[in-house]
């Protein structure tokens, strides 16, 4: 049984709810920066050898010199022949689609001169060298691969620095493949903290970046947070989070992936469902206990769910008479405690609308989005339904 908290918004203290909800990993912010911010002033004072020590310690592997941490490009070249035929297809495919609408974002020098005789205009300079961070220690991205690299390309960027964590040694055949369709210059089989460090700062084998893009765990996105202004970022992304919203006219078992597909990233991601009515919490929660065995990532899944996932009901309270789930999001009977009255204390206005269907998702749209204390970003999942 997966265990999911459950909140509805009826309740007298829903805002005191949602804030705990959403404030839960606040307080690990500041020991995860201290810890972060060692790596990268042990990274930027110690170079290779800090590098080395960390690869060692997180990704167990018996590596003794920088030079093992990078892969020839024939390796790059011996993964995009052996993998799948169609998979390779697939990967210059996209790699072809998405150079082909990024082609239409470049941006152009121009210069004029103006009635006094001075010459105005915009310089554009592509960077030159760019580090793009993979994610590789609990699955494998090919897709971050190719929509980072490519419009580096395009944007031409001439420089292109590549680093994946490798547990064990490992990386995924497919991550190595995109990178060759992809174009990248150089592989580095580092991660964490660490690979942000060495290409912010670089070391004696690894590159300083210009900047540095691509998504990561909550170590990975507080060192970009910590680098930036030192080294540009694309954005500070992860752990993932998402809100979907339901109003019961799609399929649940759909719903039920729609949360998986971002709780299957990290223990650390956040799935939030929110509904209109306990009946379609109940026919989703169905479809999680009935989908979720047969899901390759189920254990990650379920930590994720268990740990920072939540169900918010927006129909009326139950919580009197007895709730299908109970605070801890255990189905029951009487689960959740006595209420006075909702209406005496109503929910405040900007966290969960009043009519789903009549323009309160535009304020639930506005508050997905991201918050700088978290640097994490969210989406709101449309449905047929109008929401």
């Amino acid at each position: 049984m997966t265990r999911l908290g459950y909140i509805n918004s009826a309740e007298e203290d829903f805002r005191e709810q949602l804030d705990a909800l959403l404030s839960a990993n606040e307080q690990l912010c500041a020991d995860l920066t201290a810890t972060v911010g060692a790596i990268l002033e042990d990274v930027r004072a110690r170079g290779d050898a800090a590098v080395l020590d960390y690869t060692r310690r997180f990704d167990g592997r018996e590596v003794t010199t920088a030079a093992e941490l990078e892969l020839d490009p024939g390796e790059l070249e011996e993964a995009a022949g052996g993998v799948p035929s169609e998979l390779r297809a697939a990967l210059e495919d996209a790699a072809a689609r998405i150079r082909a609408y990024h082609q239409h974002q470049v941006q152009e020098s121009w210069s004029y001169e103006d009635g006094d005789g001075i010459r105005l205009g915009q310089q554009v300079t592509p960077l030159d060298r760019v580090g793009v961070y993979v994610p590789g220690g609990k699955a494998a991205y090919p897709s971050t691969v190719l929509m980072n690299v490519v419009p580096a390309r395009v944007a031409g960027v001439q420089n292109i620095v590549m680093v994946v964590p490798a547990p064990g040694g490992e990386v995924n055949s497919a991550v190595l493949a995109a990178a060759y369709v992809a174009g990248v210059d150089r592989v580095f089989t580092i991660g964490g903290a660490q690979a942000v460090g060495a290409l912010a700062f670089g070391t004696e084998t690894v590159p300083a970046m210009d900047k540095i893009v691509g998504p990561g765990n909550k170590y990975v996105a507080a060192a970009k947070r910590l680098v930036f202004g030192i080294v540009g970022i694309d954005m500070v992304a992860g752990p993932s989070e998402v809100v979907v919203v339901s109003d019961g006219s799609g399929d649940p078992d759909w719903t039920a992936m729609d949360l998986f597909a971002q709780a299957e990233h990290d223990q650390d991601a956040r799935a939030i469902l929110v509904a209109t009515s306990d009946e379609i919490i109940k026919a989703v929660s169905d479809s999680i206990e009935k989908l979720l065995p047969d899901m390759e990532r189920a254990d990650i899944i379920r930590a994720a769910l268990e740990n920072n996932g939540a169900l918010i009901s927006a129909g009326p309270g139950r919580g009197s008479r007895g709730s299908e789930y109970n605070r801890s999001g255990t189905p029951g009977t009487g689960g959740g405690r006595s209420r006075r009255p909702a209406a005496r204390h109503p929910p405040r206005r900007g966290h969960l609308p009043g009519s789903l269907g009549g323009g309160g998702h535009g304020r639930l749209l506005r508050g997905a989005q991201p918050r700088p204390a978290h640097g994490t970003h969210r989406a709101l999942l449309l449905g047929p339904g109008g929401i």
